[in-house]
């Protein structure tokens, strides 16, 4: 008996200690996307609470760099290039670490985000950009640390951090103008090579519209007269179509074309082909 109660106790004692102890974080962690214009930007960081603690000027010293948050580096990446106070920083990853004063804050975005804390040893070319922005006086306390992305326009926003009664706010650009102008111009132009070639190669694998594929390849053909994976696939829908005196005019263009940029593979396969079609 005592042995079944020495095993029980065992196997019990067993599991406990297997069990993932859990508990919530002091200073949780959370994650913040949003799309600014038309890039992504997305902010990583925890979150600590004052918890009675008088906060700025306490426990987080005056002009002394903080990691702005808690645990690991609180981060911001984006998707495209921006603008940040005039600075060009290219689109990525950044730890935000900050020195914060009584009346404004520096704010510097770092491209070491690997840190727990502020580095050990700071780096002044891993600076992408530094600014220093005015702190406005909050009417009651903030509890936990918050960042937001906040002023949204077309044209960029602002990052904003508060905490206890401060707030500060970076302003950021992003190249919506840019961007939205490129895709007009691409999108207004019509369709590129590749789409009238990716068009043609569907219908023409799954038995549609020969004559719709045959229109767009010679397209493609037209817009790209140096690719020989194109003209290849026209000779193949010509033949389809039973157009074999196309077809071998096709197929001796791509090799010729394949044959000058040394793709022995596009010359043996139209080779086959054209010896397939009574061509060679």
């Amino acid at each position: 008996m005592k042995k079944l109660a020495l095993f029980a106790f065992a196997a019990i004692l067993a599991v406990s200690v297997e069990a993932q102890l859990e508990t919530p974080q002091p200073s949780p962690s959370s994650k913040l996307k949003q799309t600014v214009g038309l890039t992504e930007v997305e902010v990583e960081y925890s979150r600590p609470s004052m918890r009675g603690r008088a906060i700025f000027g306490d426990l987080v010293p005056y002009d002394k760099l903080w990691r702005t948050g808690a645990n690991k580096n609180s981060t911001i990446t984006f998707s495209d290039d921006v603008t940040i106070d005039g600075q060009a920083v290219k689109a990525g990853s950044y730890a935000v670490f900050t020195k914060p004063g009584q009346s404004s804050w520096e704010v510097i975005f770092y491209a070491d985000t690997n840190n727990w804390g502020t580095p050990g040893e700071w780096d002044d070319s891993k600076v992408a950009a530094k600014t220093t922005v005015e702190v406005y006086p909050l009417p009651v306390d903030i509890e936990t640390f918050t960042i937001t992305i906040d002023d949204l326009h077309n044209n960029g926003a602002s990052l904003g951090m508060m905490w206890e009664k401060a707030y500060v706010g970076v302003k950021f650009e992003v190249p919506t103008l840019t961007k939205a102008q490129k895709s007009i111009e691409t999108v207004m132009a019509g369709p590129s090579a590749g789409d009238y070639y990716a068009s043609a190669s569907y219908y023409y694998e799954e038995g549609k519209d020969l004559d719709k594929a045959k229109e767009w390849i010679g397209k493609a053909v037209e817009m790209r007269p140096d690719a020989y994976w194109v003209m290849r696939r026209q000779s193949l829908i010509l033949a389809k179509l039973g157009d074999k005196k196309g077809a071998i005019e096709a197929a001796k263009q791509s090799m010729e074309v394949a044959e000058k940029a040394g793709n022995a593979d596009y010359v043996k396969l139209n080779k086959d082909s054209l010896k397939e079609w009574g061509a060679l």
